[in-house]
């Protein structure tokens, strides 16, 4: 990791911002030079933490995590996903394109559904996921800031339903200039957050397919 692309780093230009606000726009320019970087980002977000966590016990929880890890792990992999970080019950991911997120995304989703029809109810593991698209700021390798990772989060953790995979306007722009079919398969919707309007589109993965909202 270069020593330029760590939260010391940026800690430290922070302050020099703080401390020296006429060269705000300067430092706020190095900060995005060293960074910064453009990319999908896709926050996944398992269903029912709380009540699994409260009915079971949070040693079964866990056990769901290492399930959900052992299936998505290799499927992101094989999509030209990153890995960013695993929070609680959320995973955060970076693709270079849209296209390689919603793919990966529904490989997924469609992953744990057959894992699910031979397990018994309480060891289902079920998914939803946010998917954004723009410039971000990478610090360390380990964590990701900026207006898309906010969107895709709040999709993905608060609004996406199992088997729903939720994209942001600009995620929907960058997958419609590359995969105009896939995007094609989306349903257009608006959602609210925190008193925010968010136009979103959304797929959704129910019996192992995508189903195709009706014209």
């Amino acid at each position: 990791m270069s020593a330029e692309n760590t939260k010391v780093e940026l800690e430290r230009l922070l302050q020099l911002r703080n401390e020296e606000p006429k060269r705000a726009l300067e430092i706020e320019a190095q900060i995005h030079q060293r960074f910064g970087i453009t990319s999908a980002v896709f926050v996944l977000d398992l269903a029912g933490f709380s009540r699994l966590t409260l009915r079971y016990g949070i040693v079964h929880f866990l056990g769901v995590l290492q399930r959900l890890r052992a299936i998505a792990y290799p499927i992101l992999k094989n999509h030209g996903g990153t890995l960013i970080k695993q929070e609680a019950d959320n995973l955060f991911v970076t693709f270079p394109e849209v296209e390689m997120a919603v793919k990966g995304a529904i490989a997924i989703l469609q992953a744990l559904q057959a894992a699910n029809v031979t397990l018994p109810d309480a060891e289902d593991v079920q998914a939803g996921i946010g998917i954004g698209y723009g410039d971000l700021l990478l610090i360390g390798g380990c964590d990701l800031f900026g207006s898309e990772m906010n969107l895709a989060s709040k999709l993905g953790e608060d609004l996406a339903r199992p088997g729903e995979i939720l994209l942001t306007q600009r995620a929907m722009t960058q997958l419609m200039r590359h995969n105009a079919d896939l995007a094609s398969n989306a349903e257009t919707m608006e959602l609210t957050a925190s008193g925010l309007a968010i136009p979103t589109y959304q797929f959704v993965v129910r019996r192992g397919v995508v189903q195709i909202p009706e014209s």
